[in-house]
């Protein structure tokens, strides 16, 4: 019964990328390694890698840090409030990614309302660049990605006893510790699997990164885009796609080493 399923993955996902990956190994004069010596001997491009990391582990952790109070909100109302945070929570993701990654050029614009705002409480005499730079990047990604966050932790804390930390109340440990020290590493994995989530599609986005970065803001989506339409070399390109790949599923390694994958999807 698991026939066609399989059949269907190796169709439209082990065959194209087996086949991708491939041409970064062949060129003109067959087998080469040469596209990935290059990439490994330039300095430009370990320092694109490095932005890529860099940022898109900082994205994770602001997205952590927004999302696990709102998640163990929804875990604490009301059967019906959680029903409508979590609707509002949703609507965002109905909206296309290339309209909110054009509604944050406007907003961050030297036109835009949060200049605008700052002008006229008097706060700055000229308009800021807030736009193209590697904060405008992390805004957008975060409010693109903190939802992803929100929906693992739920899933972990809604199964977590609240009894727990009530019985260490009445052994005499304050709200605050018992809150720390009994809810926070029950959480563990909910958190390890909300940053492998939001890690890994942020290592892959290219829309925001190239609509809303700066010169200096280049990531390893965007390399890979240029030297395909622009430089239209396919063997460096898919170099870079198996550097990336191999960059993920090291992570991936890691976690299910520590956590396993199956908490991914909300296990205890």
């Amino acid at each position: 019964m698991m026939a066609p399923c399989v059949a269907f993955i190796i169709i439209v996902l082990v065959y194209p990328v087996s086949q991708m990956l491939a041409l970064g190994f062949h060129n003109a004069s067959g087998f080469t390694l040469a596209y990935y010596a290059r990439f490994f001997s330039s300095p430009v491009y370990l320092e694109v890698l490095w932005i890529t990391v860099k940022w898109s582990a900082i994205v994770t952790v602001i997205c952590l840090v927004l999302g696990y109070p709102v998640a163990y909100l929804l875990t604490s109302v009301s059967p019906r409030s959680a029903g409508l945070l979590l609707l509002l929570l949703a609507i965002p993701l109905t909206t296309s990614l290339l309209v909110r990654t054009y509604a944050w050029m406007v907003i961050l614009g030297q036109q835009g309302i949060i200049n605008k705002t700052l002008l006229w409480l008097g706060l700055i005499s000229k308009p800021i660049e807030l736009l193209h730079n590697s904060f405008a990047v992390v805004v957008g990604m975060v409010q693109v990605l903190v939802p992803f966050m929100i929906l693992t932790l739920t899933g972990v804390m809604k199964n977590i006893d609240k009894g727990l930390v009530v019985a260490a109340r009445t052994l005499g440990a304050n709200p605050v510790r018992a809150f720390f020290r009994i809810f926070v590493p029950l959480t563990l994995p909910g958190i390890g699997s909300g940053c492998l989530l939001v890690f890994v599609m942020s290592c892959g986005y290219f829309v925001i990164p190239a609509l809303l970065g700066g010169p200096r803001d280049v990531w390893i989506s965007m390399l890979i885009e240029t030297q395909v339409n622009n430089v239209v070399d396919w063997g460096f390109a898919a170099a870079l796609a198996g550097i990336l790949l191999v960059l993920v599923v090291a992570i991936f390694c890691v976690y299910e080493r520590y956590w396993g994958l199956d908490r991914i999807w909300g296990g205890v």
